[in-house]
């Protein structure tokens, strides 16, 4: 069964960008890694496990690399991020293999929408998960169902959940946030929210939902980006 949720490789040579575009995706919910052009040889490409690979590499590099691959792994997408801006230079990429060209510099966000849009032709899955139908969050049983799977959620994830179900744009604050995920400890703490918030996504992405299911809103909180629909009724309870 194709993935719900892309794997997403970065391939750029400098390590410093490279690690803040990989911590950048998976902030905005993504499945991400990078690493160096130089640490696998192109006939390695298939066994890395890759449905959308990122090439931020400039001139015939980024031209030969997506030649590479497109013709090793026909099935993967490729996004071009490059400062060549010109006319040839996008037709040069588009003939490579590109599936989406962009120009540098580009935001995380738009860099996201183009993974997005990507991910509805490499992991078709993906962009049937939830078209017209909400995940269901049983706060009696504890259990999140969707298309893909079920679920065993925890009392702390089942809150952070019913709250962002109930909030206008089911958007939420950081610090409204750190509220619920706390209510049981003694020091809530931002950096516990973060682990909570990315153990989340992965439940939620496990049960089918689309990706970012949840967005990082920079300097503001998150925001649950897919339907869900919150019940307190036991499976199959009469109510009579």
């Amino acid at each position: 069964m194709p993935a719900l949720s892309p794997e997403i490789l970065v391939i750029e040579p400098f390590e410093t960008i490279r690690h803040a575009m990989v911590v950048d995706l998976r902030a905005m919910g993504h499945s991400a890694r990078g690493i160096s052009p130089a640490d696998a040889p192109v006939s390695a490409y298939q066994n890395l496990g890759a449905d959308i690979v990122v090439l931020c590499l400039a001139g015939e590099d980024c031209l030969s690399l997506a030649r590479s691959i497109r013709a090793s792994v026909p099935d993967t997408g490729i996004i071009m991020l490059t400062a060549g801006a010109r006319q040839h230079d996008k037709v040069g990429g588009y003939d490579s293999g590109a599936d989406i060209y962009l120009t540098k510099p580009v935001s995380s966000e738009e860099l996201s929408a183009a993974i997005h849009s990507l991910a509805r032709r490499v992991c078709p899955a993906m962009a049937r998960a939830v078209v017209g139908m909400p995940l269901m969050l049983n706060s009696a049983t504890l259990q999140l169902k969707g298309p893909a799977a079920t679920v065993d959620v925890s009392d702390a994830e089942c809150s952070l959940l019913g709250a962002f179900a109930t909030a206008v744009e089911q958007r939420l604050q950081t610090v409204r946030l750190m509220e619920i995920a706390g209510r049981k400890s003694a020091e809530p703490t931002k950096a516990a929210l973060e682990v909570q918030i990315v153990r989340l996504r992965k439940k939620l992405e496990h049960v089918g939902a689309s990706t970012p299911c949840i967005k990082a809103i920079r300097g503001t909180g998150y925001q649950l980006c897919v339907p869900i629909a919150v019940t307190k009724f036991l499976p199959n309870a009469r109510h009579d």
